[in-house]
């Protein structure tokens, strides 16, 4: 053996937040610890998370909440280590937050605080950045060949994360190392991703109207989220539509409740009694902005125009409007894909793994930890935790 092997008792591949986590756990239980990463930096999704403030957690976490082909695996990890475990770990290192809306918390000293905080729970942690990976052998103990050096280890932990947003260095490494393994994975899938709409409805519906926002309550596959919906150049985004790409496969239908709090239907036949002589896109100016009242009397009712009035429009046809104002059914041409997903459905597939450990059944001492695993939390702060959660169950064995 070369005499520049280095050997740890764990070696854990990714610095970001599971990684981190784990290690902090694994350190103070007397492990001897290294993190290798391919960046130049550790935890540069923290960094970029919540807009710079990092919606660290939820305070609502509960496992509906995420998205599994196994939905009770996130169970054990997720009752063990709480978000209020978390917020204690913040609060002995003098860190606050806010509460913004839905239960999402955001840390008062931003981003960075937060990685602070975990790197100062790794000081006895070893750390090789800017490290290639080129092989992993295992012979009773894991041999990890690099670009900078070889290391040695009984337990190796894969935090490598979802390949969305590339241009953070983001890969597939994990789902290639656990078909080395032979392990079963489930492909990477955008979510929380805009949608995107053919040619057609984006000039049918859409066109001119970019950068108008609204609350809606958006459906997919029978899950609905309310929060507010952003139209772009090339679709649909905001909170509402991202919740809802996580559910959403090629070919399906979302349905877009534009009036989450009125019956439009009836709404407009009270209004056709009371106010007949006002046009349609008056009455539909009183909650939409002018532009898009008048772009959905033109284009959501058959037989309506926007400046027609209301005593002029069919009792039966200004119904039907009202219906597609509460039961909008449109279906995207796809999403913004991996360029721009905050995070991936898909990873390793739980009936390889043990809930509580994180470690792999059939592989002993390799470990599976966060975005890596197929388990995909909401938009708000859930995905942190799954990457706390798991992180610190997989801590307390490596």
């Amino acid at each position: 053996m070369e005499t520049n092997l280095k050997k740890y008792d764990v070696v854990i591949i990714g610095a970001g937040a599971a990684g981190l986590m784990c290690a902090a756990q694994a350190q103070q239980r007397g492990r001897k610890v290294l993190i290798l990463d391919k960046a130049n930096k550790a935890g540069k999704k923290i960094l970029i998370s919540g807009g710079g403030r990092c919606n660290f957690t939820n305070l609502h976490i509960e496992p509906q909440a995420f998205l599994s082909e196994n939905v009770h695996f996130c169970k054990s990890a997720l009752s063990r280590y709480t978000q209020w475990d978390f917020m204690a770990l913040m609060q002995s290192h003098h860190l606050s937050w806010q509460e913004k809306s839905l239960g999402q918390l955001f840390c008062d000293q931003k981003s960075g605080a937060i990685l602070r905080m975990l790197l100062d729970e790794c000081q006895q942690t070893d750390f090789v950045l800017d490290c290639n990976i080129n092989n992993i052998k295992f012979d009773s103990s894991y041999l990890i060949q690099s670009d900078q050096g070889e290391f040695e280890s009984g337990s190796l932990v894969v935090a490598t994360g979802g390949p969305s947003i590339p241009k953070m260095g983001a890969t597939d490494f994990g789902l290639t190392l656990a078909k080395q393994f032979n392990l079963s994975t489930r492909p990477f899938k955008p979510a929380l991703v805009p949608f995107t709409f053919h040619q057609h409805d984006i000039n049918t519906y859409f066109k001119d109207l970019s950068g108008l926002s609204l609350d809606a309550v958006v459906t997919c596959q029978g899950v609905s989220f309310r929060e507010a919906l952003l139209i772009t150049h090339r679709g649909l985004s905001g909170p509402a539509i991202l919740q809802a790409s996580s559910y959403w496969q090629p070919g399906d239908c979302i349905e877009i409740n534009l009036l989450p709090d009125i019956d439009a239907s009836e709404y407009l036949l009270d209004k056709q009694q009371s106010r007949g002589k006002a046009e349609l896109k008056t009455i539909l100016g009183e909650f939409f902005p002018k532009r898009l009242a008048e772009r959905l009397a033109n284009t959501l009712g058959t037989k309506l125009l926007a400046d027609t009035t209301l005593g002029e429009i069919k009792h039966n046809d200004l119904k039907a409007f009202g219906q597609q104002i509460n039961h909008w059914l449109l279906v995207p041409s796809g999403t913004e894909g991996l360029r721009v997903a905050e995070v991936c459905t898909g990873g390793i597939d739980t009936n390889e793994l043990s809930s509580k450990t994180m470690e792999s059944n059939k592989q002993p001492g390799l470990y599976f930890i966060g975005e890596t695993v197929d388990v995909t939390g909401w938009l708000g702060g859930y995905n942190f935790q799954w990457a706390w959660s798991s992180g610190w169950a997989a801590g307390q064995v490596v």
